[in-house]
């Protein structure tokens, strides 16, 4: 069993597996040092265009734009998020719980297209200038959903014990929530915000149909600049958004575990008292 289970053909299939998913990474990652304008031309290591990144005012205003749109939009899709999660799971049946349902996950099969389109038209009617208002509302609301699952599959496994023992003790639900169950759920919680933030900052679709003449963000500008050719500037910006990715999840994953540790050990600890 030990042999089949690491073969040649399982460590192959794995091998190609990275490799279709990581190797264009690191193309780019390794182009976006070239000195060369021509980005299929290798003609030396350099840094030059990391400093022509910096320069361009153009970029750095797209890439204010999206940290601010996925700021607050991530923010806000982890409140709602997690409080739909919440009466999905506590409240039990309820009236209309299957059309709640169905509205909460229905942007998790909705093609971006339509979605963007519907925000678009709906902007319009009630008045709204696009901007980053219009593209951190839109992003909100398709990016709400995936918070929703994660806080949703955390919460089904959580110990409602505890908290029934926090309102026998004189909390109210409010107290209990704060004291008890959201310390608990928090790296879920995390882990939606940083889903909802990682969406936000890769959306292309939605932001085009809800962005203004001000408020271009880094996809669009990136998508613009490739469709007159690919630089070298591209190249280094993209490899600045992956290290700053990589290096978040990597610091949340950590962060997770160890709080999740934590708190194992301190449920271990009531329980020997």
């Amino acid at each position: 069993m030990n042999q089949g289970r690491f073969s040649w053909f399982n460590a192959t299939s794995l091998t190609l597996g990275f490799a279709f998913l990581y190797l264009p990474m690191l193309i780019l990652i390794i182009y976006s040092f070239n000195e060369s304008r021509l980005v299929t031309v290798w003609a030396g290591f350099s840094t030059k265009w990391y400093g022509e990144l910096l320069q361009n005012e153009a970029f750095l205003d797209a890439a204010w734009v999206t940290l601010k749109v996925g700021l607050w939009s991530s923010t806000l899709a982890t409140i709602l998020g997690t409080m739909a999660a919440y009466a999905m799971v506590r409240m039990g049946r309820f009236t209309g719980r299957g059309l709640f349902s169905g509205m909460i996950y229905a942007p998790l099969v909705m093609p971006e297209v339509i979605t963007g389109l519907a925000l678009l038209l709906f902007f319009i009617a009630i008045g709204l200038d696009r901007g980053v208002v219009t593209i951190a509302l839109a992003h909100t609301t398709f990016s709400m959903c995936y918070v929703s699952v994660v806080v949703t599959s955390r919460l089904v496994t959580f110990d409602k014990s505890l908290e029934e023992a926090a309102l026998d003790l004189g909390c109210t639900p409010f107290d209990a929530f704060r004291s008890v169950t959201l310390p608990i759920i928090m790296p879920a919680v995390v882990s939606g915000w940083l889903l909802a933030f990682t969406l936000s900052l890769d959306d292309l679709v939605i932001a085009s149909f809800t962005s203004g003449p001000s408020s271009t963000t880094l996809p669009i500008k990136i998508f613009s600049a490739v469709r007159l050719g690919v630089s070298p500037e591209i190249n280094a910006l993209s490899t600045i958004m992956i290290g700053i990715v990589t290096v978040g999840v990597i610091s949340a994953s950590l962060l997770s575990r160890r709080r999740s540790l934590r708190h194992k050990e301190d449920e271990q600890k009531a329980l020997r008292q």
